[in-house]
């Protein structure tokens, strides 16, 4: 079993800046893929940014230029730093690990822009 715990969501104005992380424990081996998803109010949950083994990473192009995942393989904790924050940035940010065939979520963390 892996849990995963976000951190790091809040209120910002638009421009801003924020820093999610999510720190996984547990049983966590080969790793195929982790990424990040965002639903925002009532909306389907989306691919934010993705790394996937052995090819790469991906991101929405709503936030190309604008959003960076990174992963810390020593603390078993994946980032999402989010710049140049806009008001379609607010939603509810899941943290996921895809590993074999079994895929884990995390609880969310609410990330709201003011205009």
């Amino acid at each position: 079993q892996v849990q995963l715990v976000e951190s790091g969501g809040g209120l910002v104005q638009a421009g801003g800046s924020l820093r999610l992380s999510c720190a996984a424990s547990g049983s966590i081996f080969r790793v195929n893929a982790m990424g990040w998803y965002r639903q925002p109010p009532g909306k389907q949950r989306e691919l934010v940014a993705g790394i996937t083994s052995g090819v790469g990473t991906k991101y929405a192009d709503s936030v190309k230029g604008r959003f960076t995942i990174s992963r810390d393989n020593a603390k078993n904790t994946i980032y999402l730093q989010m710049n140049s924050l806009k008001p379609e940035d607010t939603a509810v940010y899941y943290c996921n690990i895809l590993q074999g065939v079994r895929e884990y979520w995390g609880q969310g963390t609410q990330v709201t822009v003011s205009s």
